[in-house]
């Protein structure tokens, strides 16, 4: 083999570090809040050097995980560099997990040091007994009023950096393949498992969300990632502004929904993504603002309801574009485009593409397959399991033996998501494997039946589930929140879904609730509703959907 003559420089989190300095240094990262802070790159770099720098006056061990508890700030972007760039490991913690989870993943990450915002301590502090390996305990005062506690082991940030050289960092990242940073999955099944990526994943994933047709990200952005920084790093957007020089707009603890709309509209941010939930609360919220800087909604989590698109739309003129992928996967595999097959589409069915998950992004295949191992064809009809494999999807999780079930005998990572692929590349998510009801015998996706129940005017939220029925087996149960002020009956739901569902899809059970329940990452915890209603009998089906069924 003739090896191509190019200079062999690892994709390395410092090279970003680098280029922020070099090319952007006069761009600004902005954090919200009771008093909002502004800074530049060329402020920041020399913090995130004495950041590196007092790790190893703490004697941080190279390799160690250094965990994080903040929200979308300055100082956590300081993290985001100074940790990995040092040859540490960035362990971003939910804070939002139960309490014996965050115990568990600080303990199996084996943590050696917790950066913590202060307004999170109350949070934090109470665990702290359970940690097995932290020494120190370093808290960043976001503006919280929460006494410290009196302990040796706790220390201040700032503090912790004056005195510091602004000197170059002295670890070099030889190995691009070196781990960079570590998040959990949500545990929603068993313990959370942790997904180690390596710095060449990091840079590679900030980089294919500028392309043309993923994110479009360019330096005359202005990036809002509303989407946590405490999961999978705020989907690589903190790292693709570093990328191309856009400005960072981070709520910090503010998260609000009329903190977050004035925050997009005060800064004219240009992109922004978040999860169904959030843009769902900043409905109420968006005739009070100027948001015509809008060029990009992003809407993941989950899909993308038609008829929270066509609010978006009609209020600000922009639809949401649904992006779909995991902790496993950086996470961005697929984003909603409009392609030339597309051209001629009337504004509804141009939304509704933009709605489903969309093709795969470069470095990433795509395929489902059936129950019987065979590829499904790229039809848009033939449903399968989700498989995903490329530069940027894990190959396993941290620790030993851990989920080796979740990847096939050849490589690709299987997601628990049932799917189809059209002709074109597009994906369209059917459902979590676990969330179908087989009624019957037959399939009923809780995602469609959430979309169409969603539609009525009326509705701000609806969450299906399977309840156990001694006829069929399973039968759905939905359970709706009316939009504020309104007047809902269960039969003006079965009405609406007459005709826009099969008739023996409609739930014989509907239940009214004034919220549901979410997971720490913002999406529905169908695990509580199930919980809740384990022990509810379906009552017996119309005698006209049997025949319909027949």
């Amino acid at each position: 083999m003739i090896r191509g003559l190019m200079q062999d420089r690892p994709l390395t989190i410092p090279g970003l570090l680098t280029r922020a300095e070099t090319s952007f240094g006069h761009k600004r990262i902005i954090t919200g809040g009771t008093e909002e802070t502004v800074a530049t790159w060329a402020e920041i770099t020399p913090r995130v050097r004495r950041l590196a720098h007092a790790m190893d006056a703490l004697q941080v061990p190279a390799g160690a995980c250094v965990g994080t508890f903040a929200w979308n700030s300055q100082r956590h972007v300081e993290l985001y560099l100074a940790i990995p760039s040092s040859g540490r490991i960035l362990h971003t913690v939910n804070h939002r997990l139960h309490g014996e989870q965050i115990s568990f993943i600080v303990n199996d990450a084996a943590d050696d040091i917790l950066f913590v915002d202060r307004t999170l301590l109350p949070v934090v502090w109470p665990l702290v007994s359970s940690f097995t390996s932290v020494r120190h305990v370093i808290v960043m005062d976001d503006g919280g009023d929460v006494p410290l506690p009196d302990d040796p082991r706790i220390l201040d940030y700032e503090d912790l950096l004056r005195g510091q050289p602004k000197t170059p960092i002295e670890t070099v990242i030889e190995d691009e393949h070196a781990a960079a940073s570590l998040c959990y999955t949500s545990g929603t099944t068993g313990n959370p498992k942790g997904v180690l990526y390596s710095h060449r994943s990091v840079v590679l994933h900030s980089l294919l969300l500028l392309g043309a047709d993923v994110f479009a990200l360019s330096e005359s952005d202005v990036i809002a990632p509303i989407v946590p920084m405490f999961h999978v790093n705020a989907w690589g957007l903190p790292y693709a502004a570093m990328q191309c020089g856009a400005d960072l707009v981070l709520p910090g603890p503010g998260t609000a929904p009329a903190e977050l709309a004035g925050l997009l509209s005060r800064h004219r941010v240009t992109f922004s993504a978040a999860v169904s939930t959030v843009w769902r609360q900043l409905l109420s919220e968006l005739d009070g603002h100027d948001l015509s800087g809008l060029r990009h909604l992003v809407c993941g989590g989950g899909a993308v309801d038609d008829a929270l698109s066509l609010a978006y739309q009609t209020t600000i003129g922009l639809p949401l574009s649904n992006a779909w992928g995991m902790t496993e996967t950086s996470p961005v595999v697929t984003t909603a485009r409009l392609g030339t097959a597309h051209r001629g589409l009337s504004a509804e069915e141009s939304r509704q593409v933009l709605g489903t998950p969309g093709p795969a992004v470069p470095l990433t295949e795509i395929r489902v397959m059936s129950d019987d191992g065979v590829e499904q064809p790229r039809d848009g009809a033939s449903p399968g399991e989700l498989q995903v494999s490329g530069t940027t999807i894990a190959s396993a999780y941290f620790g030993t033996d851990r989920g080796a079930e979740s990847f096939t005998a050849d490589g690709w990572l299987r997601t628990g998501d049932v799917a189809t692929i059209d002709r074109w590349g597009h994906l369209r998510i059917v459902d979590r494997t676990k969330d179908l009801v087989k009624s019957g015998g037959e399939w009923i996706s809780s995602v469609e039946l959430e979309n169409a129940i969603m539609a009525h005017p009326e509705v701000h939220e609806a969450a299906v589930i399977g309840v156990a029925d001694p006829r069929w087996g399973e039968r759905p149960l939905a359970c709706v929140v009316p939009a504020p002020g309104v007047t809902l009956t269960i039969e003006d739901l079965r009405q609406h879904l007459r005709g826009r569902v099969a008739s023996w899809w409609i739930p014989e059970q509907i239940e009214l609730l004034e919220e549901i329940p979410m997971t720490a990452t913002g999406k529905w915890s169908k695990q509580s509703l199930r919980r809740r209603f384990a022990d509810t009998a379906s009552p017996a089906v119309a005698e006209d959907d049997v025949k319909e069924r027949a």
